[in-house]
C-alpha cells in the first residue's frame, strides 16, 4: 500500500497562502481523487528562519511522501529544498541568482495581500546566497514552468539553470503565470510519478 502523499506550496516574495496559484492548488488537491494532503505556510521571516519552519513542517510529514511546489522566491526555498531532501519539486517563474538584484530587494516592501511591510536586510541577502545551489546535484528532480512575458524575471535563467529539457516555457504570460490552473493536472502527474504514486 502506497503512503499518502503531501505536498508543501511555497508562496513567492511578498504574496500570501491566498494567492491565485495557492488556491487553485489546494482546490485541486482537494477535488483529486488521489488526496495529496497540501500546506500552504504564509512565508514571511527571512530565509534562514523561514528554511527552519520548513524543516519543521518536513519532519512533521516525514512518513508521508512529500512533493514541492514553488512559485518565485518560493521556487528559490524549494530548490533548496529538494536538493536537501531529493523531494520532486515543480516550480513556477523561479528566482534565480538573487543576489544579483541586491539593489532592487534591499529596503521596505508592502505585501500585496496584508499590506504587511517587510524589510530585506544585507544579512538577508547572505543568507539568500548561502541557500544557493548551483550546480544542482539532482537536475530531474525538476519540473520548471516559466513564461516569457515575465515582467519580474528573465526566464532564460531558469532555463539555463534547470536545463531546457526539464522546463515548459511557454510564449507571452506574466510572472504570476497566466492560466495556472490548466497546468496543474500535469504539474501533479510529474510530482507523483516522481513518489511512484499515479495521479488517479
Amino acid at each position: 500500500m502506497s503512503r499518502q502523499s503531501f505536498c508543501l506550496y511555497l508562496h513567492g516574495f511578498l504574496s500570501s497562502p491566498l494567492s491565485k496559484k495557492a488556491q487553485q492548488t489546494i482546490e485541486f488537491c482537494n477535488r483529486s481523487e488521489r488526496g495529496s494532503q497540501i500546506c500552504v505556510p504564509e512565508i514571511k521571516n527571512g530565509p534562514v528562519d523561514t528554511i527552519k519552519e520548513l524543516r519543521t513542517i518536513i519532519d512533521v510529514h516525514k512518513g508521508m511522501d512529500i512533493m514541492l511546489i514553488g512559485s518565485s522566491l518560493g521556487g528559490f526555498y524549494a530548490t533548496f529544498l529538494s536538493e536537501e531532501y531529493d523531494f520532486p519539486a515543480v516550480l513556477i517563474n523561479p528566482a534565480v541568482r538573487l543576489f544579483d538584484a541586491r539593489e532592487s530587494l534591499l529596503g521596505e516592501h508592502r505585501n500585496y495581500y496584508s499590506d504587511t511591510i517587510h524589510s530585506v536586510t544585507e544579512d538577508h541577502l547572505d543568507e539568500l546566497l548561502q541557500l544557493e545551489r548551483s550546480p544542482l546535484m539532482n537536475p530531474d528532480n525538476f519540473w520548471v514552468l516559466v513564461q516569457t512575458g515575465d515582467e519580474v524575471l528573465d526566464y532564460c535563467l531558469a532555463v539555463e539553470k534547470y536545463s531546457e529539457k526539464n522546463c515548459l516555457v511557454r510564449e507571452k504570460g506574466s510572472h504570476s503565470y497566466d492560466n495556472f490552473e490548466g497546468e496543474l493536472p500535469a504539474v501533479f502527474e510529474f510530482l507523483l510519478s516522481s513518489i511512484g504514486q499515479s495521479v488517479r
